[in-house]
């Protein structure tokens, strides 16, 4: 296979919004982690495909740490670009934005990253491109990135 052609963080960065809803939410009117894991997982897939053009499956969610409640009636926006990128895996950070719809202000309310893996036709691994970050936060996103998967590589190595 030829050596794909590489694509930047915002070629394939995707940002979507839902309103948390009543059926979405505890007893105390904030969100299910499980309803905002399901859009970060849908997120962070979305643009691991827009990156490769292939099939991609979840591999790991590598972090998800719940920073501020998302309360019923709020507008919740969800950023999505590639940070790093391996042979045929790719790791999608995910911002969760809380935005109050009358005032407008905004709280990180969630960050996730996960690891998605491409697949060809046979559903098997297959290589994807490159990822060429350009601005200084893709660049520290991806020096971040690379930290990450060296950290989980020893840390798997030592627990195996």
């Amino acid at each position: 296979m030829e050596n794909p052609k590489g694509k930047s963080p915002k070629d394939s960065a995707v940002e979507t919004r839902y309103l948390l809803m009543p059926h979405q939410a505890n007893p105390h009117g904030t969100a299910f982690g499980g309803a905002i894991v399901a859009w970060i997982d849908m997120v962070a897939a979305m643009a691991a495909q827009r990156h490769c053009g292939k099939e991609v499956v979840t591999a790991a969610i590598d972090s998800l740490v719940f920073k501020e409640p998302i309360r019923i009636g709020d507008q919740v926006v969800l950023k999505a670009s590639i940070n790093y990128v391996g042979r045929s895996s790719m790791e999608v950070g995910v911002q969760v934005i809380r935005e109050d719809p009358y005032g407008g202000n905004r709280v990180i309310a969630t960050t996730a990253h996960l690891t998605f893996v491409a697949l060809d036709e046979n559903k098997r691994p297959t290589a994807v491109p490159p990822i060429l970050p350009e601005t200084e936060q893709e660049k520290k996103r991806h020096e971040n990135a690379k930290l990450r998967v060296k950290a989980r590589k020893e840390l798997l190595k030592k627990m195996g």
